[in-house]
């Protein structure tokens, strides 16, 4: 079982957004709702820790236990995804991005599109990214323009939880193993943001690290041809 954790504390320290503006008008007109792809229900559903969710709960009315019908064009039984989430967490729902409270956030909206990245060996060495998004998410085709303080936060909370907990440590290896599975079948090496600070090239089956700057990595969907980062 999870140990108990400062949910305030945590907010307060993992509150830096993603990039220095809000990335999310990046992605919004490329959505059929002109929303950004990560506060739609319907492409991604956050999951919560349940002491989240036990704090969330008795100080707004933001969120909401995920319910499968929130995407009308697909319904689906929320039994079947609560079944393949941890059992520490919950799957919640929102009022969408126009009733957004930042500071109620769940660490899942925190830290997306990225997850913790741990190698083979065991070891925490950084940001990677979620791969179903890359036609979608501005920030996966412009890495660069992640903030190196975002970064140390999202290091440094999770320094701190799996250094408590075990379970997520293995949950993010397992997440870890698909992504080598993924970029090997691609035949594709995979971006890293090093805890260092540095950017990287991951060879998914040797995990060897070639040092790159970020305008070596790759760009998809409606962003291939844009400007650079926050031009």
């Amino acid at each position: 079982m999870l140990p108990p954790l400062d949910i305030k504390q945590i907010y307060q320290s993992f509150d830096s957004p993603v990039t220095s503006f809000d990335c999310g008008q990046k992605c919004a007109p490329h959505h059929p709702k002109g929303i950004p792809f990560c506060c739609d229900i319907c492409q991604a559903v956050p999951a919560a820790y349940r002491q989240e969710w036990d704090y969330l709960q008795t100080r707004s009315d933001l969120w909401h236990i995920w319910q499968g019908n929130e995407c009308a064009e697909e319904p689906c039984d929320p039994a079947d995804l609560q079944a393949e989430t941890p059992e520490s967490m919950l799957l919640l729902a929102c009022k969408g991005p126009a009733a957004c409270e930042r500071h109620f956030r769940t660490i899942s909206c925190r830290q997306f599109p990225f997850f913790p990245y741990i190698t083979s060996d065991d070891r925490f060495t950084g940001l990677a990214y979620h791969w179903d998004f890359e036609e979608t998410c501005w920030v996966i085709s412009h890495l660069a323009a992640v903030s190196q303080t975002y970064r140390h936060e999202f290091v440094r909370l999770y320094d701190e939880i799996f250094a408590l907990w075990e379970e997520d440590f293995d949950a993010y290896a397992a997440t870890s193993e698909d992504l080598r599975d993924y970029f090997a079948a691609q035949k594709r090496r995979f971006p890293l943001l090093h805890r260092n600070g540095g950017y990287y090239l991951v060879s998914p089956g040797s995990e060897r690290k070639q040092a790159v700057t970020p305008d070596r990595f790759r760009r998809f969907g409606p962003y291939r041809h844009e400007r650079p980062a926050g031009k």
